[in-house]
């Protein structure tokens, strides 16, 4: 049965658990309990531990979804692209370290796009104002935490990402922060291109 995550601002803690490199995406802290990251995430295909998520219904996500610049995003439209859909919250550290990782590979590859997937309970217009502070190139829808989408279930820890293949396919996907390096290996390990020069990621992330 999947884990729905709690209404965060009925909550007094802020959630910042890790778990394999993860945040839990169901148990509360304080906020001083902060934890390092591992520096990557765990490929289940390689984990014995928990699943991150129950197994989606398909290998070929059917997503649609509407985006926070008042756009509409279909996965289907981005065959023929590696797609990273990268599920993540304003809460998780894990996830504020890779945002400047995957926004750099969104803008310097012309093969993979990214797709972020705020798993928060979080207003669109103070969405606005968070990604003014921590911008990124990429595409960013809210999840709604009690209905998130049947394409992927619901993720039991943060950040989880999604490989999508050029044929529409789940080819990997990660719990724990992920980086553009682990990205471009596991697209090379999939068939697809070999990385290419070593990106230049501006400094962020959690603070």
């Amino acid at each position: 049965m999947p884990v729905f995550l709690p209404r965060l601002r009925s909550l007094l803690p802020l959630m910042a658990t890790l778990a394999l490199g993860a945040c839990d995406a169901s148990t509360p802290v304080t906020a001083s309990g902060d934890t390092p990251a591992a520096p990557t995430g765990t490929s289940i295909g390689e984990s014995a531990a928990t699943p991150a998520s129950d197994a989606p219904a398909s290998d070929t996500p059917d997503l649609r979804i509407a985006l926070l610049d008042g756009g509409n995003y279909d996965l289907a439209a981005h065959r023929g692209k590696w797609v990273v859909v990268n599920f993540w919250a304003t809460w998780c550290k894990p996830c504020l370290k890779e945002m400047p990782e995957l926004s750099a590979l969104d803008t310097a590859r012309d093969h993979i796009e990214v797709l972020g997937l705020a798993y928060d309970d979080i207003e669109p217009a103070a969405m606005r104002e968070f990604l003014q502070r921590r911008p990124v190139a990429y595409p960013v829808a809210i999840v709604d935490t009690y209905d998130p989408p049947k394409a992927f279930d619901t993720p039991r820890g943060l950040p989880m990402t999604y490989l999508i293949g050029p044929d529409g396919k789940i080819v990997d996907k990660v719990l724990g922060p992920v980086t553009a390096e682990s990205i471009e290996a596991a697209i090379a390990k999939a068939g697809g291109r070999a990385p290419g020069a070593k990106l230049e990621v501006p400094a962020g992330g959690a603070s």
